[in-house]
């Protein structure tokens, strides 16, 4: 049965709004605005460092924007870089520009992707190039469960780490994905015990923010540990924010960072879950051991170790969204950034996306059309089903679904985006989806069940019959979530 064509008419006008707002986050950009060397002075934000008076420096971290902060780095440095180690998700090893914003369609279990303007097809990035590090090591690891190669590669930051002294300078390398990508779980518990914690966390709905109190007792690295590592040495992080609201703490579960939380913190997330008997015994043991103060906590706020520590905060949330709502308005959209601490259940949160676009679409809004609501975040998915899908993918099919039989003006159009800005939604090759008012329609004459697959966690399978997939490719960036609202008339 052929499905009805959608009737939103700005597509490519929305594509050049995501694009906006992925550029405005380029890694490699951001390291060179907050890094620069003027003779024998090197200034990484308000720090600034003398290179006659420094014998050795490394660069080390993790994360998905490790590839082009590095090649940034090594562009400013080069030979004075005496060596570095940093991992990054698989596929991520390009520089910064190698992706393009489409929406796709998938052909699977005979279903026919519709609606799409752009090939099911993959297409290979426009922009791809190289990446030169020189002597800094690119270490491609598993994310969001980590693997072999990641804990070898963190292993190898920790051997980097040895022997430092007052003379040397690090320079830590951390983005999105760093809590997987450093997989270097403390003595007594394997990584085969570490995949296994980290796929009880990523499935029972638990926020960031609660996964890496757990993850930060957990490892060598995280909650402090690095820095502790590197000791006597100075040590420049560079930060690209993926956390609602910047907590310095959580992202990458802060490595250079004192951790304010404690084992019992980490233990009282388990039982708030009702996880606890889940985690394998030996994850188990360490925390229950740490709570009872028989294991020394992480390092707090007020150690000493943080006072040749500095840490700056490169690229976040807000700056993506205001590109994009700059961009919009440039368009000729209403457009406002409403705020970057969208939280809770994707589903859920698709109702409130799904009422602001009502609201504008009634008249019952001081926002005018054609309309570009802004927002950022992260939201989170329980999940329950056996499909595939991400907890943007989830949100755009919850939104369709609150949108269909809406009492929406004939006249009017109305679309929903919802993407990961690191190009990846959950397991999935997708960044999100796009939704419009007839979204739930288009599924039904092809016989398809948007309830049912959102019960099964199945967002991908749906929006990728309607080619209605957003996939960009590894964008080498993450600085969280992007939700759009669009209302405009037909």
């Amino acid at each position: 049965m052929t499905s009805p064509p959608s009737p939103l008419t700005h597509r490519d006008q929305i594509l050049r709004i995501l694009d906006a707002a992925i550029r405005a986050v380029d890694p490699a950009e951001a390291v060179r605005a907050h890094v620069t060397v003027a003779g024998n002075r090197l200034r990484i934000g308000p720090a600034t460092y003398s290179l006659d008076e420094l014998d050795r420096i490394f660069v080390v971290g993790g994360g998905k924007a490790g590839t082009p902060m590095a090649a940034a780095l090594y562009e400013l440095l080069g030979s004075r870089i005496t060596a570095g180690s940093v991992n990054v998700k698989y596929g991520h090893t390009a520089g910064a520009g190698g992706w393009r914003v489409r929406f796709e369609g998938r052909a699977e279990s005979g279903v026919e992707p519709s609606g799409s303007s752009t090939p099911t097809k993959a297409s290979p990035p426009e922009r791809y190039s190289y990446a030169e590090t020189g002597r800094i090591a690119i270490v491609e690891a598993g994310h969001p469960v980590p693997d072999a190669a990641g804990q070898a590669g963190a292993a190898r930051i920790a051997d980097l780490l040895a022997d430092l002294t007052p003379r040397d300078l690090v320079i830590v390398l951390i983005s999105g994905g760093g809590s997987a990508l450093l997989p270097l779980p403390v003595a007594g518990i394997s990584l085969a015990d570490y995949q296994a914690l980290t796929g009880v966390l990523l499935r029972c709905g638990a926020d960031i923010t609660a996964i890496n109190a757990i993850r930060k007792h957990c490892s060598q690295l995280q909650g402090g540990h690095l820095a502790r590592l590197a000791q006597p040495a100075q040590v420049a992080t560079l930060i690209l924010s993926d956390v609602v609201g910047t907590p310095l703490d959580v992202i990458a579960s802060g490595p250079t960072v004192p951790d304010p939380t404690t084992f019992a913190d980490a233990v009282a997330v388990l039982n708030r879950y009702g996880v606890l008997d889940q985690v394998p015994a030996s994850v188990r043991g360490h925390l229950l051991a740490g709570a009872a103060d028989e294991i020394p906590d992480t390092p707090k706020p007020g150690d000493p170790l943080f006072g040749r520590v500095t840490n700056l905060v490169i690229g976040d949330n807000a700056s993506a969204g205001r590109a994009a709502v700059t961009e919009a308005r440039r368009l000729g959209f209403h457009s406002v950034l409403l705020t970057t601490f969208v939280q809770g259940e994707a589903r859920e949160v698709a109702k409130v996306m799904a009422g602001l676009a009502q609201g504008i679409a009634l008249g019952q809004s001081d926002f005018a059309t054609p309309a570009c609501l802004v927002l950022g975040g992260e939201t989170t998915v329980t999940v329950r089903g056996q499909g595939t899908g991400g907890r943007n993918q989830e949100l755009a099919l919850a939104a369709a679904i609150a949108l269909d039989g809406a009492p929406l003006p004939s006249g009017v159009d109305v679309a929903i985006v919802s993407l990961g800005t690191d190009g990846t939604d959950g397991p999935t090759d997708a960044a999100g989806g796009i939704v419009t008012r007839d979204t739930i329609a288009r599924g039904r004459a092809r016989g398809l069940d948007a309830r049912a697959a959102l019960t099964n966690n199945d967002s991908y399978h749906y929006l990728g019959a309607l080619g209605d997939l957003v996939v960009t490719g590894p964008t080498n960036t993450n600085v969280n979530d992007l939700i759009f609202v669009f209302v405009t008339q037909r």
